[in-house]
């Protein structure tokens, strides 16, 4: 990854986060620890960023931290290198000029840091996606109108008549709170409804899932497994899950987040 490329990145994720380790921006640009220590040090002397003991942190500290529920707060939440990986693995999926959705969430969110260095158009439902892309990156940005729901961070409309039927994807990106045999597991009927709208104005469906959501269940059903496209998880993937979607004819991408070898690692 070229220098530039590597900065753009650190100073996208220093934005969304009180301070970031370099061990987080190792992750996220795939450079060594070295690497990203002179690129702190380089950012510092630069004035855009501000060096600190084992990271680095925003010279503006990000005006919405602390907020409930909000996604920026997810390197302080379980499974946040997988989800890194994933969104890193996603965003490998896309072109500069592509046309796509992404949906709100705590991993499609993840999605900023990668597409810093993009230039894609993308239409969202997340307050949170699509302000820190508008602030980090040169991608053009379009939102879906309706109500902000601020636990959740995401904006929803109950009416068939809003911006969503305007706009056409190549690809959309979207979590889900599970993922089994029945197909996609939402829990809230609004949810549900806009997703659907969502879904239905993009060519493929990527769905991006850590290895536990394959354990999750909810009452709601979002859409079968017939209509996702791409599967892209961890390396906690169980071959009983990978059977499943081997079966139902979805692409399965693993990515690598080095995780688990750490955790085994650690734990001997």
């Amino acid at each position: 990854m070229h220098e530039t490329e590597r900065h753009r990145i650190i100073l996208s994720a220093v934005q969304d986060r009180p301070m970031v380790t370099v061990a987080d921006l190792c992750n996220l640009t795939e450079a060594s620890e070295a690497t990203i220590r002179r690129d702190i040090a380089a950012l510092h002397m630069q004035k855009k960023l501000r060096r600190v003991r084992g990271g680095a942190e925003a010279i503006t500290p990000p005006q919405f931290v602390g907020l409930a529920g909000r996604p920026f707060s997810v390197n302080q939440t379980m499974q946040s290198r997988q989800k890194q990986a994933i969104a890193r693995a996603a965003v490998d999926l896309c072109e500069d000029g592509d046309s796509i959705i992404i949906n709100g969430g705590t991993t499609t969110f993840q999605m900023v840091h990668p597409l810093a260095s993009r230039r894609c158009q993308i239409f969202t439902n997340s307050f949170p996606i699509a302000e820190h892309l508008l602030k980090h990156s040169k991608n053009t940005i379009m939102l879906s109108g309706g109500a902000i729901y601020r636990e959740q961070n995401i904006i929803l409309s109950p009416f068939d008549n809003d911006v969503t039927r305007n706009f056409y994807a190549k690809r959309m990106f979207m979590g889900a709170q599970g993922l089994g045999p029945i197909g996609l597991m939402e829990a809230d009927p609004l949810l549900i409804q806009a997703e659907q709208k969502l879904i239905g104005q993009a060519d493929e469906l990527v769905v991006l899932v850590d290895s536990t959501k394959f354990d999750n269940r909810s009452s709601l059903v979002l859409c079968p497994l017939a209509r996702i496209d791409t599967v892209i998880t961890d390396e906690g993937i169980t071959d009983k899950a990978a059977a499943m979607l081997e079966a139902a004819d979805i692409k399965l991408i693993v990515a690598q987040s080095g995780a688990a070898q750490q955790e085994d690692e650690a734990a001997s």
